[in-house]
């Protein structure tokens, strides 16, 4: 027991030292919180009005609490739930007690053998739970928790997951939302019920040599919980921890409450309305004392006069000072002369001499200032125009400059100013935004001189050395590719650390955009078919054809931009790799996209040509369902639709995984779609070896497009592709479970590209 209330303590401590504002306190030792014989306090909580234990102390059911004094000390409850308020804020704000969910299990038997549900909190109108405040937190060394409920009429699901790969990892853990040990994820606004749960993917089976078979899901105030690699031994203890609950009155707005004497809330008239601006549709108001008074605003007379000139915070009078209702005013007392304020003029002796030289010496020191600041910001110019032409050397401009000259009939731009890209982006301003990635950020810009449009990629930290090395390595291998299917690299800017890289302009988005915004954007099969030998003959020529061999390394459909005719884009190269012509493989940190990422890749960081076949694989298999690759939304075994596909590929059930929509466009596709489906299964094997290279991916897809064995009506549809060179395999007594993975936080129907 006393192990409990020590760990309790520790994990409570920040809550406990901010929990009550200081004008809260004050309020309860000089002016009354409550109405008039209303209890005013239950135990060591305060209870200002509106919340009341008793129906003519509070305003409505809304803020209905009560005391329970079989307790010591008593414990003040919301309504007749056993959610304990530990604390209540006129600012809008209160705090409960919420449980902490958990299951552990017994991984000889392989079953759970002690858990503890999580309790519904369901709020009563007015109340919400704080979207800013508050962190839905996962613990656990192979632990997955979801919290959901409804906000407004509509219903949330927020997903998080944590991980443990070595016992190392809870020895060198010191904080939560990295995905190690501990997940955190914010909450949406306006959530009015909370459920969450929890599970773990094996059972924790792989994180009992880590001495830890427990997860753990909870709602908790942020700066109430200290995360460190011994919290998953001690938390089991621990029933219940801290929630931020916002709280307004009535559902309408300051100005619409004002039309009503009679509900309007703001009874003090000291007092004023204001809109917190805490949801979506920043509905219900508040009520506040004016400056210079204090008290509870909810309450006739509520909000009385402060005497600053007895507190030694507000008082910055240097002589004498005068209180008055919601304010005060320093003045000097006779002989002396100034505006009596501290850190000001003071009150100095009235001499007349004594005061012209003041006056003088701070007019002196008023001008050496200004010089100093004209002297500063000269200095501050020089010094940014030395370092955009210190950035230009480092990055190569004087060189590329020189080998631009040479080149004969040279009349495209390709070196451009930093205050070109800003005057084309509006100052790199947040409504030319036209995409995001984990290093980068996208932005449409118009060019002044020849009003042409271009993207500007540009770095989102300068400063970061691993990010500078993404981009010039963009910049490289951009400068060696030329092909139709890959997007146009126009130029770049130096005169940043990172340079800034210019593409022409691709109008139609993204892939992943075409096949799965809402409403979807319907994209024929013929197109689809169009799409994949185009960015097969991008990547046979990155393969086979470039100056030095290029490996992409993170094929995927939200780097395939689309125009208006839908011809397809290969783009970005920040992770591309250039493989030396002696050499058949790179052995480098792995990285890439969950769903597309090379298995073998992952095991052996052993980087192949054929990394980017499979990743192609898991892109035809995409163009074939019209699904994510992978989503949290589906189904367990449609998690990763890639590994659904060949099940069903090898049960003879294809057509269940196809999209519906191209298949309604008639019978005469359907062989193609099988002869597609096959090549995408040896494209998705497990062994690279026995994948087929791009170059013979693109001769069979284009095989497909002009008929090939589809022509063949009484063909049995067995069209496994054997390359002429090598004989591919594909073992249909494996079926491939999810690797184990480390997510950073994250909406469930939003992944982002990883880096391990």
């Amino acid at each position: 027991m006393c192990s409990k209330t020590l760990i309790l303590v520790l994990l409570l401590l920040p809550v406990f030292l901010a929990a009550s504002p200081s004008s809260l306190v004050e309020a309860t030792n000089f002016f009354p919180l409550a109405k008039q014989n209303c209890m005013d306090r239950c135990g060591n909580v305060a209870i200002p009005f509106p919340f009341g234990t008793a129906e003519n102390c509070y305003k409505n059911k809304c803020y209905f609490v009560t005391c329970n004094q079989t307790q010591n000390p008593p414990k003040l409850f919301m309504q007749n739930t056993s959610h304990e308020i530990i604390d209540i804020s006129l600012s809008g704000h209160l705090r409960i007690m919420n449980v902490v969910a958990y299951e552990c299990y017994d991984v000889k038997v392989g079953s759970r053998v002690s858990f503890r549900n999580s309790r519904r909190l369901n709020l009563p109108p007015l109340l919400t739970v704080n979207a800013t405040a508050n962190k839905f937190t996962v613990l656990g060394c192979d632990t997955f928790g979801n919290i959901n409920g409804l906000r407004l009429n509509w219903s949330y699901y927020v997903w998080c997951t944590s991980m443990c790969f070595s016992k190392k990892d809870l020895e060198e853990v010191s904080s939560c939302g990295g995905g190690v040990a501990c997940c955190q994820v914010n909450i949406p606004k306006q959530v009015s019920t909370v459920d969450f749960d929890l599970g773990s993917y094996t059972n924790y089976k792989n994180a009992s040599q880590y001495n830890n078979s427990c997860g753990y899901a909870f709602l908790v105030e942020e700066n109430a919980f200290q995360f460190s690699g011994e919290t998953l031994n001690n938390l089991r203890n621990v029933e219940k921890l801290p929630v931020v609950v916002d709280w307004v009155i009535s559902n309408g707005n300051c100005e619409e409450a004002k039309l009503n004497s009679t509900s309007y809330a703001c009874k003090s008239v000291n007092s004023d309305c204001y809109n917190p601006m805490i949801n979506i549709h920043s509905y219900g108001y508040r009520c506040r004392c004016m400056d210079g008074y204090q008290g509870n605003p909810y309450l006739d007379n509520g909000c009385q006069d402060i005497d600053e000139c007895q507190d030694p915070v507000l008082n910055n009078c240097s002589k004498v000072c005068k209180n008055t209702p919601g304010g005060f005013y320093c003045t000097c007392p006779s002989g002396y002369r100034g505006d009596g304020i501290k850190g000001s003029r003071g009150c100095i002796p009235g001499e007349p001499f004594k005061y012209k030289l003041v006056a003088g010496i701070a007019v002196g020191i008023l001008i050496v200032l200004l010089v100093i600041l004209f002297i500063y910001v000269r200095l501050k110019r020089r010094s940014w125009a030395e370092e955009k032409q210190r950035n230009f050397v480092q990055n190569g401009g004087i060189l590329l400059q020189e080998k631009l000259k040479r080149l004969e009939n040279n009349t495209t731009k390709f070196i451009y100013s930093l205050v070109e890209l800003q005057k084309a982006t509006n100052g790199f301003h947040d409504d030319m935004i036209i995409g995001t990635g984990g290093f980068s950020t996208v932005y449409r810009g118009i060019l002044e001189k020849t009003n042409k449009v271009v993207a500007i990629k540009k770095n989102k930290l300068e400063v970061a050395s691993n990010q500078t090395d993404i981009f010039t390595n963009e910049l490289i291998i951009h400068a060696q590719i030329n092909h139709k299917n890959v997007v146009k690299l126009l130029g770049c800017c130096l005169e940043l650390r990172t340079p800034l890289l210019v593409y022409e302009f691709i109008g139609n988005g993204t892939l992943l955009e075409q096949l799965h915004s809402r409403p979807r954007n319907l994209i024929c099969w013929d197109i689809r078919l169009k799409i994949a030998i185009e960015i097969a003959g991008a990547l046979s020529y990155l393969h086979c054809e470039a100056s030095s061999p290029i490996i992409h390394r993170d094929i995927k459909s939200a780097n395939i931009l689309l125009d208006d005719t839908f011809t397809a884009k290969l783009s970005d190269f920040g992770s591309s790799k250039l493989v030396p012509i002696d050499k058949s493989h790179l052995s480098t940190m792995v990285q890439g996209t969950i769903g597309y990422l090379d298995p073998e890749y992952m095991q052996t960081s052993t980087l192949t040509e054929k990394s980017d076949v499979y990743s192609f694989g898991a892109l035809l298999v995409e163009l074939l369902s019209g699904k994510k690759v992978l989503s949290y939304d589906r189904p367990q075994e449609e998690t990763n639709i890639a590994y659904f596909f060949l099940s069903k590929l090898r049960e003879n059930s294809v057509f269940q995984v196809v999209d519906v929509e191209i298949l309604g466009e008639g019978n005469n596709i359907k062989e193609q779609i099988i002869q597609v489906a096959r090549l995408a299964e040896v494209c998705l094997n497990m062994k690279g070896e026995d994948r087929p290279t791009m170059k013979e991916v693109i001769l069979k897809l284009e095989g497909i497009r002009r008929g090939g064995r589809a022509q063949n009506e009484d063909d049995d549809h067995d069209h496994d592709y054997v390359p002429e060179s090598e004989s591919f395999t594909f073992d249909h007594d494996y079926v491939p479970e999810l690797e184990s993975f480390t997510f950073d936080h994250y909406y469930v129907s939003e992944l982002e590209s990883f880096t391990f």
